[in-house]
């Protein structure tokens, strides 16, 4: 199959492990072109294109274009309807975008926050009050979303099939664990929300989409510099 656009993002990047998947997931290609974080996104050819500067970007072949990984992910996964990545009718596609906006503002946003300010270093002025603000709201959104897995047999957040939900959800936790959550927190604490994230990233058509997670064995600690 010919691939139906050209992505341009970071392979790293958790928006683009969405598209990515979901594109696995109906059967369809997309190609993952080369990307330089400071130098693709700046050169004339992007930038007439996508003013922004910004990935993930999206083009498909016949020059229809989209920024922003969510909506990119969903366009995606709107093209095989019969893949079911939005869901098998209109109840649960609005669980589906429930569940995308809750993975990435309730546990992506706040681990994305202490990763930037404690590993990447992309906010120098971070505080351990800040810290533990995102630790808290992190761990709340993590014991709500533990306890409805807990009362789901498939394992899954929609139905039974894997769904754009459960692959945004996976690219959060994962963010999670390699701040917040440690091995007693992975196995005890929120040990369904990582059945959840093993579950999916274990799927064969989109594991190697994710790789090895790369988790913490505690939670990061704040150190004053």
């Amino acid at each position: 199959m010919a691939p139906i656009g050209k992505l341009y993002g970071h392979p790293r990047q958790p928006q683009t492990k969405a598209i990515l998947s979901a594109a696995a997931v109906s059967g369809l290609e997309i190609d993952l072109l080369p990307f330089e974080f400071g130098v693709t996104n700046k050169s004339p050819e992007f930038t007439r294109k996508f003013p922004l500067a910004k990935i993930p970007a999206f083009e498909d072949n016949e020059g229809f274009k989209l920024i922003e990984g969510t909506a990119i992910a969903r366009y995606v996964s709107a093209l095989v309807p019969e893949a079911g990545l939005l869901g098998r009718d209109v109840k649960e596609t609005a669980q589906v975008d429930q569940w995308v906006h809750f993975a990435d503002s309730e546990i992506y946003v706040p681990a994305a926050n202490i990763f930037a300010g404690m590993v990447a270093k992309y906010l120098p002025a971070f505080t351990e009050e800040q810290r533990k603000h995102y630790q808290e709201r992190a761990e709340r959104s993590l014991k709500f979303l533990d306890d409805y897995l807990a009362s789901r047999p498939s394992g899954l957040l929609v139905n039974d099939g894997l769904t754009l939900a459960d692959i945004v959800l996976a690219t959060a936790v994962l963010r999670a664990g390699q701040t917040i959550c440690g091995v007693k927190e992975r196995k005890q604490a929120y040990r369904h929300v990582f059945a959840h994230f093993e579950k999916v990233t274990s799927d064969e058509r989109i594991k190697h989409l994710f790789g090895e997670p790369g988790f913490v064995e505690e939670p990061l600690s704040f150190k004053a510099e």
